[in-house]
């Protein structure tokens, strides 16, 4: 989704907290600027991984998982 789609989508929720028990750091410089940041802004990095392995342009060599966020 766009920056202002998940702007709007996390109304009502701390996407600080939210990210913060699946065990990721967060530094932002404010509330605005971090609800870009929520999850499901993102597309799964499983199935873009999967799709560039599978075009050629590049291989698998490590799965990596988030441990930080720093905004602004």
């Amino acid at each position: 989704m766009s920056r202002a789609q998940a702007i709007k989508k996390s109304k009502g929720r701390s996407i600080k907290e939210e990210l913060e028990k699946r065990g990721i750091i967060v530094q932002a410089k404010g509330k605005k600027t971090l609800k870009e940041e929520m999850p499901e802004a993102y597309k799964d990095v499983a199935d873009v991984v999967d799709v560039v392995h599978g075009a050629g342009l590049a291989l698998k060599v490590a799965r990596m998982r988030p441990i930080g966020v720093i905004k602004g």
